[in-house]
């Protein structure tokens, strides 16, 4: 690699709404920008969450300057603490996304040697050869920026997650003028979010939830219990707003949420009188109109409190006829039928659920259309990579780019894995890396493989039948009964006629066996089941000899 070439290497979030993750390598070193994670999708069952393919990157670990982390939401947070456990270099990030770092270090005890250092917008940081400078976006949660990263190479603009709205909740818009600055300087790539790219028009402003919450809290006769993402500190606020206004005591629940509460209080960015808040044991003896409780669980996950709320299996409370539940929050890619599963279950429990599709109760906090054609008209950069996206995402803001005059030569769609290269001020496309979904499961963290997630579909869609034989040792013929369970495959009233089958198929397959006993038994059991059934659950087949 020649030294004045600038290469950017996307690790997550291209091709996919999630784990964003992208680095920066010039002069022999890396610039991190983020360190996200994602949701599984509902063919990942086990998977707690998703992160990026850091391979590449620990490769070369020793050449990471540092981590720049643009906001404190979890697509763009979510692994720093497995990033961390692997490369220990300063972290930058604006006041309450430090603090929303501090917590989930805290909580898997990585904070001791953490080296966090907090910048703010409008200040400028020099991490190895790069000049980063950190301009305020406006977006769901305080605190985003977008960065200016200044090489040799030229200057590039890193959007983040963004939109351009003129009256956001807390009274600080994106900087305008920062960026019509940077244009006058000549951008040689912008790299901008695309989530929005298919919106026509303009996002609405926040301030349009504040109506919509004013109308649920002024109808609603019992609990309110509204769910949020954990780190979406503007709906917070909101949401205590709305509580004061109408007399309502407000409980945090959950460990996330709480501590994310409790550490943008201690920073300034949630502003809750005392009488308002209460804890969740407090509220649960209060007069039901009296009560709002905000959690987590608004994608519908199986885990979360509101999942486990749907389906009446939450320890704290239960779900009581003259609730209203609000979710405000759009759903993932991928979780539109978790979501709409779970408000049927709420319904069914007695609530009344007030959620995206019926009611202004949520706001995305990136550009539309019309935002990122003015972005791009402020910024006027030479080239365009869109980020932040499923492909189709990417491929509209690249549309949108060649609207506002971008010439298509100029513009560049790629997904994770594929380095560009920027020299003597050309664009280019560089080589192929890992850029592929490493799951965690638990503790476990990429020890989960692709195989062993088309295994675990085979085995929740067709079920799992298991035979165990005794066979004498010497002569090799059948001591007892063979054992067979089945599980997910056939109900238990069933069973026991289809298993005494099964027994008659393992004695025939064991007397004409030769060799491979196990395989044997297997393929003989499979096509009896196929021939009887047709269907092929998974089968196992163990042999003791005594």
């Amino acid at each position: 690699m020649k030294h004045n070439t600038l290469r950017i290497v996307p690790l997550g979030g291209l091709g996919e709404v999630g784990k964003n993750m992208m680095l920066y390598e010039y002069g022999g070193q890396i610039l991190v920008v983020d360190a996200g994670m994602m949701f599984p999708d509902n063919d990942m069952p086990g998977i707690d969450y998703i992160i990026p393919d850091m391979t590449y990157l620990l490769s070369k670990r020793q050449q990471v300057a540092g981590i720049v982390i643009t906001h404190g939401h979890e697509d763009h947070l979510g692994a720093i603490q497995h990033l961390l456990q692997e490369v220990n270099v300063p972290v930058y990030a604006t006041p309450l996304t430090r603090g929303l770092i501090e917590v989930k270090l805290a909580r898997h005890g990585l904070m001791k040697n953490a080296d966090l250092r907090t910048v703010q917008a409008g200040q400028g940081v020099k991490i190895g050869p790069f000049q980063v400078e950190f301009f305020h976006v406006c977006h769901s949660i305080p605190d985003g920026v977008g960065l200016a990263i200044q090489t040799q190479a030229g200057l590039v603009v890193h959007t983040g997650d963004y939109k351009l709205d003129h009256t956001p909740v807390d009274n600080w818009p994106t900087d305008y003028a920062k960026l019509a600055e940077l244009s006058r300087r000549g951008v040689l790539a912008l790299l901008a979010d695309s989530t929005n790219s298919e919106r026509p028009g303009w996002t609405p402003s926040e301030r349009v939830i504040d109506q919509a919450f004013d109308r649920v809290f002024r109808e609603a006769k019992g609990r309110i219990i509204l769910a949020s993402f954990a780190s979406l500190v503007s709906r917070m606020q909101q949401v205590a707003n709305a509580a004061a206004a109408h007399g309502r005591k407000l409980a945090f629940v959950g460990t996330s949420m709480v501590d994310n509460a409790k550490m943008a209080r201690k920073l300034g960015y949630l502003d809750i009188p005392e009488e308002t808040l209460t804890t969740i044991d407090q509220a649960l003896n209060m007069k039901d109109e009296d009560v709002v409780i905000m959690c987590t669980g608004s994608q519908g996950e199986p885990t979360s409190i509101m999942g486990r709320l749907s389906i009446g299996r939450y320890r704290m409370f239960d779900i009581k006829e003259g609730d209203t539940v609000v979710l405000s929050a759009h759903p993932i890619p991928g979780n539109e039928e978790a979501v709409y599963r779970t408000i049927n279950r709420l319904f069914r429990r007695g609530a009344e659920v007030v959620y995206e599709a019926v009611a202004p109760v949520h706001v995305s906090g990136h550009a539309s259309q019309e935002e990122m054609k003015m972005l791009l008209n402020l910024v006027r950069p030479k080239h365009v990579i869109p980020i932040h996206g499923e492909l189709r995402h990417l491929k509209q803001h690249a549309q949108l780019a060649r609207q506002v005059g971008v010439p298509a030569e100029n513009i560049t769609v790629v997904e994770n894995g594929q380095v560009i290269e920027f020299h003597d001020g050309k664009m280019r496309l560089g080589e192929r890396i890992p850029g592929t979904h490493v799951f965690v499961d638990g503790s476990s963290v990429g020890d989960v493989s692709q195989a062993v997630m088309r295994e675990r579909e085979t085995l929740g869609a067709e079920g799992v039948l298991m035979v165990h034989v005794v066979v004498d040792a010497r002569s090799g013929e059948l001591r007892g009964e063979p054992q067979v369970r089945s599980h997910g495959f056939i109900l238990a009233s069933e069973a026991e006629d289809l298993h005494d089958r099964v027994r008659q198929r393992v004695g025939e397959a064991l007397a004409q066996a030769n060799g491979n006993v196990v395989k044997d038994i297997e393929q003989s059991v499979r096509g009896f089941l196929y021939d009887e059934m047709r269907r092929s659950p998974r089968v196992f087949v163990s042999v003791s000899e005594v």
